[in-house]
């Protein structure tokens, strides 16, 4: 088995250069504040700057760093087993409404390439759902018998051009793939062409509503505008409570090439733990990427072994080469599986929010892109209804409430009382693990080269205590999903302030 690599870092950044842009050190007055450097962001700053709007973009890191420089970049409306289930929670009408949308954000994304003539490895591939069990095979049948009532072009299989002993598979005819970040540094490119400003390096803290609205910046910057935004993966300005309305879950990719040749297609298992399988140009060679082994986010084994667990599962499938890359992403799921994107609230008309993409931000985020350019721009959009912020179904987003905030409530108890026996001296060079520090629960990593980084391990959003990421090398929040750098800084919300630093010559 090959070895891992020791560096997280993704195919997509790794395999391209991406303009750098100043962080924002005035103040300033724009039509439309955008804020998060993602392919929502990105998306409809692009379609409001091209209809003449004045628009910054305000990023808090670099321009998709985040869970689009980590994604696995298909782009279907196959987005797991969900059309049974939605024709069962929200009728014929609104399950075809959501297909008709991914659809639309494929098209959109096809139209713009060629008509920019972006050079992103897009390429039609047909996507599969399979299972190897016969007792997910009623669960494809049903899902074919959703495709039929719907229309969806599709097929239902008994057999799929990878290795794999399968039961059944449903196949969803003429999606796509492509290279994402190529294909959005093109978009960026045309929105500072149109005369709009990119920031990076510029957190968004606040929002001051008023006759205009003005987003605040960390360093106490103002943004005066009409209308914001919020495209920030997490709502950095959380009006809806949309904390306790999303969980979020991690998965992990890597990037391996292989001896065989790859048939082609797109792949996900039905059966768990789950397995995504796609490939990708990396110059002349071809990278294959496994996915899979989602958890949520500060829960479950140690990491590293998702990684291990991919591994073994490529070397199965395949003749593995050579592992070239390893990287995990965040997502996140609101109650009824569908995204919000609208307004925020009913009460804040030009504040809005796109959210809660699970695992599909490719066709989810371009149609947040679509959809808030064209509330923005007061124009109809037959999406609206459906991913409204505001909806609530009885069933099943009462369920899915209770089941994860009772999630949320146990794991603030169990961090409270874990018992605590590591000293930060007791950890090896390239370990991390929860500490005592003055007889006090405590996070410690210690570095390659001996230094100790020491951070109280209370999340600064509600008070539950995190767990270390040892595949990323983050504490991570196991009640919300944020996660912190090893020096307590904030790598995801919805924690907007840094973890209290323990000096060194304090930990004892």
């Amino acid at each position: 088995m090959s070895s891992l690599p020791s560096t997280v870092e993704p195919y997509w950044r790794d395999s391209v250069s991406l303009p750098s842009f100043p962080k924002l050190d005035a103040d300033i007055s724009v039509d439309v504040a955008v804020i998060g450097g993602g392919i929502s962001g990105i998306t409809t700053a692009y379609l409001l700057s091209a209809q003449g709007a004045r628009v910054a973009l305000l990023e808090a890191d670099r321009l998709l760093n985040g869970t689009t420089g980590h994604t696995t970049a298909k782009i279907t409306a196959q987005h797991d087993l969900v059309y049974d289930e939605f024709l069962n929670h929200f009728g014929a009408e609104k399950a075809r409404l959501y297909y008709d949308a991914c659809m639309d954000a494929l098209q959109f994304i096809r139209r713009t390439i060629e008509e920019q003539q972006i050079d992103c490895d897009f390429c039609e591939q047909d996507a599969y759902i399979y299972t190897t069990s016969s007792s997910s095979f009623q669960k494809l049948v049903k899902e074919w018998e959703a495709y039929e009532r719907l229309g969806i072009d599709g097929a239902f299989v008994e057999s799929i051009p990878l290795p794999l002993p399968v039961a059944a598979a449903v196949v969803m005819k003429r999606q796509a793939q492509f290279h994402p970040l190529k294909y959005l540094a093109k978009l960026v490119d045309s929105i500072t062409q149109a005369g709009s400003a990119i920031y990076e390096h510029t957190p968004a803290a606040d929002i001051e509503q008023g006759k205009r609205m003005t987003v605040i910046t960390r360093d106490k910057k103002r943004v005066e505008c009409d209308h914001v935004a919020v495209c920030s993966h997490f709502p950095f300005y959380d009006g809806g409570f949309y904390f306790s309305r999303m969980y979020a879950e991690r998965s992990y990719v890597l990037g391996v090439t292989i001896t065989e040749p790859y048939p082609g297609g797109m792949y996900l298992s039905a059966d768990e733990p789950k397995r995504s399988i796609r490939s990708a140009t990396a110059g002349s060679e071809t990278l294959i990427l496994i996915g899979g082994e989602n958890h949520k986010t500060g829960q479950g084994v140690p990491t590293m072994r998702h990684y291990e667990a991919l591994s073994s599962f490529a070397s199965q499938l395949f003749t593995v080469n050579d592992i070239r890359y390893r990287w995990s992403a965040q997502d996140l799921t609101t109650l009824d599986n569908v995204p919000y994107i609208g307004p925020m609230t009913a009460g804040t008309p030009n504040i809005y929010v796109a959210t809660g993409y699970r695992k599909w931000g490719m066709t989810n985020g371009t149609v947040a892109g679509m959809l808030l350019s064209d509330l923005i721009l007061d124009r109809d959009n037959r999406y609206r209804d459906l991913y409204s912020p505001s909806r609530f179904y009885a069933d099943p987003s009462m369920k899915q409430f209770f089941t994860t905030n009772l999630d949320v409530a146990k794991h603030l108890l169990v961090g409270k009382i874990e018992p605590v026996v590591r000293r930060p001296q007791d950890l090896a060079h390239g370990e991390g693990a929860v500490v005592s520090v003055n007889g006090k629960r405590a996070g410690a990593y210690k570095d390659e080269a001996g230094g100790l980084h020491v951070v109280d391990t209370t999340c600064t959003h509600m008070g539950c205590e995190l767990e270390w990421n040892s595949g990323d090398r983050t504490w991570d929040c196991p009640c919300h999903g944020s996660r912190f750098s090893i020096d307590g800084d904030v790598i995801e919300g919805p924690a907007k302030q840094p973890l209290a630093r323990i000096e060194l010559d304090d930990a004892k």
